[in-house]
């Protein structure tokens, strides 16, 4: 059964960063599309990065050039690395991933989420 499990939320200042972990059970991670996606109180969820065996990562404008999505295959681990974090990078932040081609945030295209992790951003 896959399960997928965020971890490493927090509170930060403006400036600071954080390390987003989503534990994968049930299949490797590197084998597949795994993104991470963002929702902020009143917004719609959004897709923030994705990745997968075949293709570069991709990244949402909001956020080029200060976070890093990567895999530690070994440990069927999902990060995302932020810097520079801003305020409106507040959200809860959700780990997805399925089978099919990495091409676009289709949320519809994910067939497995996480409950999310909360990150709060103070100015």
């Amino acid at each position: 059964q896959v399960q997928l499990v965020e971890s490493g939320g927090g509170s930060v200042q403006a400036g600071g960063s954080l390390r987003l972990s989503c534990a994968a059970s049930g299949f490797t991670v590197s084998t597949y599309c795994m993104a991470w996606f963002r929702q902020a109180p009143g917004k719609a969820r959004e897709g923030v990065a994705r990745i997968s065996t075949y293709g570069k990562p991709q990244y949402a404008d909001s956020v080029k050039g200060r976070f890093t999505i990567s895999s530690d295959n070994a440990k069927t681990t999902l990060y995302l690395q932020m810097n520079s974090l801003k305020p409106e990078d507040t959200a809860m932040y959700y780990c997805a991933g399925h089978r099919l081609g990495c091409f676009t945030f289709n949320q519809q295209d994910f067939s497995w989420w996480g409950q999310g992790t909360q990150v709060t951003v103070s100015s």
